[in-house]
């Protein structure tokens, strides 16, 4: 060391001479020859110095973001955390409580119990990312998340294989009436003749719903050489077809499977969509399992066609009201094996979920972007004053778009006109993907992860822009071709509210609200047809909100679209599809 260099450390520590010889146990007269360089500084001195000057200006550790981790998850998930964070474990916390702990963290990991809401979201100042360790966040505030900035991830692959497994053990335990035995058994009696099994090798599969889940049954069933038939309008031929799977329409599958099950999500088109009369049109002797969401089967209807014999068994794991009451039509036939929402309760799916939100949560906190962010991140501010506004009716004509086609999915185009060309049209392409999907799925969609979910499904998305439209400014247009039918819904942004403004190419004009239903008829332009459609949704009760009518010339092919308040029965749209000169009738929701 030299003296200019020991002079220099001396000064960093703001000490006189005096004060660093008396804490370094020397006297100031060696300090001041040191200096003066009449002395060598001895080597031992150097560290001596660094020693001093982490003594008396201790280095200051990087701050560690804090997490808070709100309800139960698996250890695996906690450990990965604590390897970036400090993590605190505080499940229980009522409302009052988690508003008051919450300022002091970065982010917040919870499962179902804990309700994330507007209040707790408002006060979390630090908060960057929320996790659920599992698939639903319902009960997360998604609008207050995205409006303060807040990143939701979840785990929506966790339990595929969980799910999956369930499905295959209850298959088998119904082809082999192993609960029944079982129980036999254990109330002392050897009766071999009561449970004669039949073999699944060679059985036909049906599975209703070709999702992440309903994909890894089918794998298995064919790895069982069984025939798998599968309806999902949503999945391409070619996907099943790699599957090794049979895509075939829902009547189809009702006729030709010796087992069903069922793997759509809940929505208003999946409620009750397996009841008394699809049950009539099944194979006697069918079998059929739920691991999906209770509702998609209509229960009652379920257990009277096993007391009759028409429904050889069935398997339960999802109820409409969970728990399901004491006396619940399920609960009490030897042939129907029930479980208590089992499909995702594995070791190794609660683990995989826990380690899968805590690693989103490390990338969101290191600043990167999440995988399964389920909630539109912010965009630029130059981004959003223009694209902004279209977010909205592109998810609508995404919406409009799927409830309007029948057949399966063979090609779906997009078409930006006008000045949103100019800008990042990535946010516009997820709302169409967001609204394709709302009717048929609970999926969330956003810009981060719209890639990702249209690719999970074999979408392969054509986008065009064009600089200008010959009538709107600005113009966002969807076309999704199937095997049956094609349809385009176009749509722009006018005087600050969204419009749908062309269904296959003939003018409408429809300000599209949430909850709004609209009955959609292609029908022939004539004389009478409004009076006999009105007259007949009188009859019904059901009150017009508003109507109109897009046609491409007078006594041409028409397109009557009705707003209506109630929401019409499917046998009275098949009463209203019945009259004279209407081809189809399609009831959009939106």
């Amino acid at each position: 060391m030299t003296p200019e260099q020991f002079i220099a450390e001396r000064t960093a520590l703001g000490l006189s001479q005096s004060a660093l010889a008396e804490a370094l146990g020397v006297d100031q007269g060696t300090i001041s020859r040191w200096e003066a360089g009449k002395t060598r500084i001895p080597p031992a001195i150097e560290l001596a110095l660094a020693t001093l000057k982490e003594k008396l200006h201790p280095m200051t550790a990087p701050r560690r973001p804090r997490v808070l981790v709100a309800d139960p998850v698996a250890p695996e998930g906690i450990e990965l955390l604590r390897r970036v964070a400090d993590v605190d474990v505080r499940t229980g916390l009522q409302q009052d409580a988690l508003v008051a702990a919450i300022p002091a963290y970065e982010a917040l990991v919870v499962r179902s119990e804990t309700k994330v809401t507007r209040p707790v979201i408002e006060a979390a100042a630090k908060l960057q990312v929320v996790g659920r360790a599992g698939v639903g966040v319902d009960n997360i505030d998604l609008d207050a998340a995205t409006e303060r900035g807040v990143i939701v991830v979840n785990a929506p692959q966790g339990n595929t294989i969980a799910a999956a497994e369930h499905t295959i053990a209850l298959l088998l335990a119904l082809a082999r009436h192993i609960p029944q035995a079982d129980a036999s058994m254990r109330a002392g009696k050897w009766d071999r003749k009561s449970y004669l099994g039949t073999e699944v090798r060679g059985k036909t599969l049906g599975i209703v719903g070709l999702g992440k889940i309903g994909s890894e049954v089918a794998r298995r069933a064919v790895a069982m050489e069984m025939r798998v038939l599968a309806v999902d309008p949503f999945v391409p031929v070619e996907r099943a077809r790699s599957l090794g799977v049979e895509s075939v329409d829902f009547e189809q599958l009702l006729m030709l499977s010796d087992f069903i099950s069922v793997h759509p999500p809940l929505t208003a088109a999946t409620q009750g969509m397996i009841g008394a009369a699809e049950i009539a049109r099944m194979k006697d002797g069918v079998r059929i399992i739920n691991v999906a969401r209770g509702g998609i089967i209509d229960e009652a209807a379920l257990a009277e066609a096993v007391r009759s014999g028409k429904v050889a068994g069935a398997a339960v794991d999802v109820f409409t009201a969970e728990p399901p009451p004491p006396d619940h039509p399920l609960l009490g036939d030897p042939r129907i094996i029930t479980t208590p929402h089992l499909g995702a309760s594995t070791a190794e799916a609660q683990e995989r979920v826990a380690i899968d939100v805590a690693e989103q949560i490390i990338d969101v906190l290191e600043g990167r972007p999440a995988r399964y962010a389920v909630n539109a991140p912010l965009l630029a501010p130059e981004t959003l004053q223009v694209i902004g506004p279209y977010m909205g009716v592109a998810e609508q004509l995404g919406m409009v778009a799927t409830q309007l086609v029948t057949g399966k999915l063979e090609a779906i185009e997009i078409e930006y006109y006008g000045e949103i060309t100019e800008h990042d049209t990535t946010p516009l392409r997820a709302a169409v993907i967001r609204g394709l999907l709302r009717p048929i799925s609970e999926e969330n969609v956003n810009i981060v992860n719209a890639h990702l979910v249209a690719a999970g499904r074999g979408w392969d998305i054509r986008e065009t822009t064009r600089a200008s439209h010959e009538v709107f400014l600005n113009l966002v247009s969807v076309k999704v071709r199937t095997s049956e039918a094609e349809v385009a819904v176009s749509g722009t942004v006018e005087r600050a509210q969204p419009r749908i403004v062309l269904i296959n190419g003939l003018d409408v004009d429809i300000a599209p609200e949430r909850g709004m239903c609209i009955i959609v008829c292609d029908n022939e332009d004539r004389p009478g047809m409004i009076g006999r459609v009105g007259t007949l949704l009188g009859q019904f009760d059901i009150n017009i909100q508003s109507m109109q009518v897009g046609r491409r010339a007078p006594r041409g092919r028409a397109l009557m679209l009705i707003a209506v308040d109630e929401e019409p029965t499917p046998d009275q749209l098949a009463q209203v599809e019945a009259i004279d000169g209407i081809y189809n009738v399609r009831l959009v929701r939106l």
